[in-house]
C-alpha cells in the first residue's frame, strides 16, 4: 500500500503510516538533500534544505555537496 502527498513539512511525513494508510512514506526531495535521511530523522536533527535549482540539472551540485550531520 503507497500514498503520496506532495508538499508535507517534516512532521507530516509519516502521517500515513501512523494511520494506517500507508506501509512506506515518501521522502523525495529530503533524502536528496539529506545524505544521513535516516539518522536525522531518528535523531530530530535539522533538515538540509534543497537547492531546487540543482535538482536534475546534469551536474555533482545537488547530489554530492549536501552536508552530512558533524559528529562530535
Amino acid at each position: 500500500m503507497l500514498a503520496v502527498r506532495y508538499g508535507r513539512n517534516r512532521e507530516q511525513i509519516a502521517d500515513d503510516v501512523a494511520a494506517g494508510l500507508a506501509d512506506v512514506a515518501p521522502l523525495g526531495r529530503f533524502a536528496l538533500a539529506n545524505p544521513d535521511i535516516v539518522e536525522r530523522l531518528r535523531s530530530n536533527a535539522p533538515l538540509n534544505e534543497v537547492d531546487p535549482s540543482t535538482l536534475y540539472g546534469g551536474g555533482a551540485d545537488g547530489y554530492t555537496d549536501y552536508p552530512a550531520l558533524a559528529h562530535a
